[in-house]
């Protein structure tokens, strides 16, 4: 079966984004220097960088999709990334509002399910193909998955800032239990890879 992942990039003191979130500025106060070392030295972090987009199919919360907020869809939106999102890959959106799906350039297709976090993993799952299922994010995202225990690798890419406030990573999560199996770094980002280990 395939494996489910999940990549994030973190501030030191655990944030996924600063504060003072809204549509045109998702990510946040400072939020945007979390990703510089994807921007600034691709080449030292390829191995990471390929880790995040060589899975079959992704999963996204609405925020990390459309950005803060709730009601019903802008049929108009269509994600932050352009034609061609990055993806190359079915993403399946979690929402409580309907929607029918949208295809992008580059085999992108962004699938909007309403009925809940295992139903998503399902679809997910099927739609890979084998290869691995990826976690995108959000932080809420992230966290839902992890408290039901559907998570087998958290992937966290640490940058070496300080956000002091905003969306944390892990708040809520529980008794969560990782094992490093893998460490590695540049001067903007320290990589670890943890195994999620289930609970007895």
């Amino acid at each position: 079966m395939n494996s489910v992942t999940c990549d994030l990039t973190v501030s030191l003191d655990g944030f996924l984004a600063g504060p003072h979130q809204s549509h045109s500025n998702p990510l946040g106060e400072g939020g945007e220097d979390l990703h510089r070392w994807q921007f600034e030295e691709p080449e030292a972090n390829a191995a990471a960088l390929q880790g995040i987009l060589s899975a079959g199919a992704y999963i996204m919360g609405r925020n990390m999709f459309a950005g803060p907020g709730a009601g019903p869809w802008d049929e108009d939106w269509r994600g932050w990334w352009g034609e061609e999102p990055p993806y190359h890959a079915p993403v399946f959106v979690l929402t409580h509002h309907p929607r029918p799906p949208v295809q992008m350039q580059g085999g992108t297709t962004f699938h909007f399910v309403n009925n809940g976090i295992e139903s998503a993993l399902a679809q997910a799952r099927e739609a890979a193909a084998g290869k691995d299922v990826a976690i995108a994010g959000g932080a809420e995202t992230a966290r839902q998955f992890l408290s039901a225990g559907l998570i087998d690798e958290l992937r966290l890419h640490i940058a070496p800032l300080i956000l002091g406030a905003g969306e944390r990573l892990l708040d809520g999560v529980g008794n969560l239990k990782l094992e490093p199996t893998e460490v590695s770094g540049t001067r903007l980002v320290t990589h670890v890879r943890y195994r999620v280990v289930p609970s007895a």
